[in-house]
């Protein structure tokens, strides 16, 4: 992979965008990240993926240069649908995914941000979708994802004006989970990354398979998926050992089975 490279620590996939200065997400990266993932889900003991920009970014958008390249509008439909259907296997991606953001997430970068289960930026982090100076539109979800996070009042103004916000203000209105200092971000990264990982495997895959329910309006199916899932758990040895620690006050030893 050209752009793209990733490592495994323990049961976490730490995978680095690197393509400076911007860390703009051409076709190529996409195509990356998605081999990437395919590499990742076939290792059954990863449990958590980190995502991050080398240098400067995380990213400071798609390649706008490679627009100039195209020729016809489906060039550009076909490009926005790939970005669409890589970031909707993110968000329904089987473990957890945490973007790790610092200097900017703007344009395409934001959409593959919004797109991760878990975000944590530094407070001076910049992010936004400024296409509307371009004379274009968000074309990776960013249009549907950002009013979940922000509202649609908010999601009008940030993406008509184009203006960026800081991660402090992005903390606030819940399109970050945490906005630390700069010198802070890996550690409370890792720190929440092990959290994530000492839970039991088949209950991570669970909540993983239920969440999405709730971002649409089939309620009555999330709930009764969430029964299902909610036996299947209990027929692992990961929850007897969970119930049995519970009830002798010490900390689970889960196998991930």
């Amino acid at each position: 992979m050209d752009h793209l490279s990733w490592e495994k620590q323990g049961q976490i996939a730490n995978v680095l965008i690197q393509s400076p200065p911007a860390n703009a997400l051409s076709s190529g990266i996409l195509k990356d990240l998605s081999k990437v993932l395919d590499e990742v889900e076939a290792d059954k003991s990863i449990k958590l993926v980190i995502l991050r920009g080398e240098g400067k970014f995380f990213s400071a958008g798609a390649d706008i240069k490679e627009f100039t390249s195209f020729q016809q509008q489906d060039d550009y439909k076909n490009l926005a649908q790939k970005g669409q259907q890589l970031f909707d296997r993110i968000e329904r991606f089987h473990i957890p995914v945490i973007a790790s953001i610092h200097g900017a997430a703007l344009g395409g970068g934001l959409e593959l941000a919004m797109a991760c289960h878990v975000r944590i930026a530094t407070k001076e982090t910049k992010l936004g979708l400024p296409e509307l100076n371009l004379g274009i539109i968000p074309g990776f979800a960013g249009s549907q994802r950002l009013p979940r996070y922000v509202g649609i009042p908010k999601a009008y103004e940030m993406i008509l004006s184009g203006d960026p916000i800081s991660g402090v203000e992005a903390e606030r209105l819940g399109l970050v989970n945490h906005a630390v200092e700069e010198t802070e971000l890996e550690e409370q990264t890792m720190s929440l990354a092990n959290k994530f990982v000492a839970k039991s495997g088949p209950s991570i895959h669970a909540i993983m398979s239920l969440l999405p329910y709730a971002q649409t309006s089939q309620f009555s199916e999330g709930v009764n998926a969430e029964a299902d899932q909610f036996g299947k758990v209990f027929g692992n040895d990961d929850a007897k050992e969970g119930v049995q620690a519970f009830i002798e006050k010490r900390r689970p030893n889960f196998k991930d089975q």
